[in-house]
């Protein structure tokens, strides 16, 4: 018979013999920290409730309905960060708005094709939890999403030691909106003759930012004199939700197509909605850009085009309707608060042209 070896305790009874025993917060991860934020939160999350959610923050998943009210609805979903703008709240330790940012990238880019955000989910990464800190953060994801009128269904927070510089984390979220599927908005109609609208920017939105701080390097400012107050703030400012003045222009039915004006700028997003016989082509002059975009300009000597392709420059959505509704578009997108522009127009594009130009 084959003999077994004598039993091994797992433990010495000895104290002297093994180490202080570890817990998960010497590791560098508190669970209390997290349950805290989870706290912190649920009122915010609170107002952003929907009818269609049937559970709160807190659960494993979020359990969410098809709203009633869609007879044929397409589900239409859309991922994005912040990126390294990141790095000016981090300089400017200031954290309050970017999950505004982090809300408006997703839902402009869904809202594009017609939908209507429902919900949102959110990641927060960091390697260390401060609590306060990311408490701003999950406000301003719910402040964004009460701007989009869809739910904060819930996210997730990854305490993880060594991944990141102490003070800094990451951010990422998805949101899932509806769409009637007769009601989908693809640009297959726009003709030569549409015009082209434009929605002002509050600024740089969340594009550009590697270019911007380097930018701000080179010119030596201190964002944090007096002096330069305003500047901080036009850099900081949370990008624009246009969720709910377009969705009243969209219920209207003259929208042709639209394009969040994102990463790639006014040449590279535009040219995503046109059906490819055609090319937009906008005059420069037409629209008043905010301020900052002059600064970028003149500190960083960025040429037009480059400024072109790779900032809003000042138009943070385009519309694109047929000419007979331009004054309807208007009236009802100035009644709902934004500030609107005849930026240009479709015309045929040349063969090898580039869809999109700006004179």
């Amino acid at each position: 018979m084959r003999a077994f070896p004598a039993a091994v305790p797992l433990m010495s009874t000895s104290p002297a013999s093994f180490p202080v025993p570890l817990t998960y917060k010497d590791a560098g991860v508190d669970i209390d920290a997290g349950d805290q934020l989870v706290e912190n939160i649920k009122p915010f999350a609170k107002r952003t409730m929907r009818p269609e959610v049937l559970t709160g923050i807190g659960g494993f998943g979020a359990l969410v309905e098809v709203s009633k009210k869609f007879r044929n609805p397409v589900m239409v979903s859309g991922t994005d960060g912040v990126g390294t703008k990141l790095k000016l709240a981090f300089h400017l330790n200031k954290h309050d708005t970017v999950g505004e940012d982090l809300v408006a990238m997703s839902v402009n880019d869904i809202l594009v094709q017609g939908a209507e955000p429902i919900f949102f989910l959110d990641y927060f990464a960091c390697g260390k939890l401060d609590v306060a800190t990311a408490t701003d953060v999950v406000k301003g994801i719910a402040h964004g999403c009460e701007l989009a009128g869809c739910a904060l269904i819930g996210g997730e927070t990854a305490e993880m030691p060594s991944m990141y510089p102490a003070g800094e984390y990451d951010l990422a979220g998805f949101a899932v909106g509806l769409v009637e599927r007769e009601s989908i908005i693809t640009g297959q109609q726009i003709a030569p003759g549409d015009v082209v609208l434009g929605l002002q920017s509050s600024g740089a939105h969340s594009n550009g930012y590697s270019l911007i701080r380097k930018i701000i390097e080179r010119s030596g400012v201190d964002l944090h004199a007096a002096e330069n107050r305003q500047l901080a703030a036009d850099l900081i400012a949370p990008t624009r939700i246009y969720v709910k003045p377009m969705l009243a222009l969209i219920a209207t039915g003259v929208v042709k197509g639209m394009a969040h004006i994102t990463g790639g700028g006014l040449t590279e997003n535009i040219p995503r909605v046109l059906p490819p016989t055609t090319r937009a082509v906008l005059s420069r002059s037409t629209w008043q850009a905010p301020s900052v975009f002059a600064w970028l300009q003149e500190h960083g000597r960025v040429d037009a085009a480059e400024m072109a392709r790779t900032f809003n420059c000042g138009i943070g959505m385009v519309v694109i309707v047929a000419r007979e509704h331009v004054d309807q578009a208007m009236a009802l997108l100035t009644a709902k608060g934004e500030r609107v522009y005849v930026v240009g127009e479709i015309r045929t594009r040349p063969d090898g042209a580039h869809q999109t130009i700006v004179q």
